[in-house]
């Protein structure tokens, strides 16, 4: 997945040419890294969630958007989203059940086990500049995220004869996930800073998705040529999936985030 993005990321910056101001295509590329405190929970079809222990991480994202000038034809923004996330189960006096296997609980009283997650993304966003000056810009649209990932549960389990065995269950799971997207930001005048906020939002019976950043760029560099900010800001995530290919989530990642973009 992270080929792809970056050969779509490569191929919108050699079909745009140099243009400032976007007054013939206008090409914005970025990286950002974030240090995520994660929480959560993970279920399949049937089961009840198990909380785990998630480490703190520190993922990557980058991204790529290209803007024209063509009435009524909306811009087009790539990014993919690093969010792999590592723990060990918590509060399973009783065990659980995933995969078809049933974690049970140490002498202890909790369950031994770990937990891998690939909730990495795409997000494919269509969105209209609605206001855009050297002061205030504001994008409206709608983001198609895509997961293809897998949750990976290794752990302890009851065997028959009773002397249990360890075993790891790993469900595969994708899908297309619609929301909205906005963006929002404003220059501080004769400062060279800018605050922002992105973000898209779904919200429909049991599923919710919410990925939000806010935070101040730094204009660099600021010509003819090429823009170069330097971001800085927090960015949260909230995934409540219900029932995508079998597979429940409840997930919390969020923390600081800073980053580079560069608009040619």
């Amino acid at each position: 997945m992270k080929k792809y993005c970056l050969a779509a990321a490569l191929s919108m910056a050699f079909l745009a040419p140099v243009a400032h101001a976007d007054t013939i295509l206008g090409l914005y590329v970025g990286v950002d890294g974030w240090q995520s405190d994660n929480s959560g929970s993970f279920a399949d079809k049937g089961n009840t969630a198990q909380n785990f222990n998630f480490e703190d991480e520190t993922f990557v994202s980058y991204y790529a958007a290209l803007e024209h000038p063509v009435p009524l034809v909306p811009n087009i923004k790539l990014k993919y989203t690093e969010l792999e996330l590592n723990g060990s189960s918590l509060e399973g006096a009783d065990g659980f059940t995933f995969g078809g296997s049933n974690f049970k609980p140490a002498k202890d009283g909790e369950v031994n086990a770990t937990v891998i997650s690939d909730l990495s993304h795409v997000d494919y966003i269509l969105y209209y500049e609605i206001f855009d000056n050297d002061l205030v810009s504001i994008d409206l649209g709608l983001n198609a995220k895509q997961f293809d990932g897998q949750v990976s549960v290794k752990g302890d389990v009851n065997t028959a004869d009773g002397k249990g065995d360890t075993v790891t269950e790993t469900i595969d799971f994708s899908g297309f996930v619609p929301l909205v997207y906005g963006r929002a930001e404003v220059g501080l005048p004769l400062t060279g800073l800018s605050v922002f906020f992105e973000g898209s939002l779904l919200a429909i019976d049991d599923s919710k998705v919410q990925d939000y950043q806010a935070g101040i760029a730094w204009a660099l560099l600021d010509n003819l040529a090429v823009d170069m900010d330097i971001k800085a800001g927090y960015r949260s995530m909230v995934i409540e999936l219900d029932d995508i290919d079998n597979v429940y989530t409840n997930i919390d990642a969020s923390g600081p985030f800073a980053g580079i973009q560069i608009h040619f």
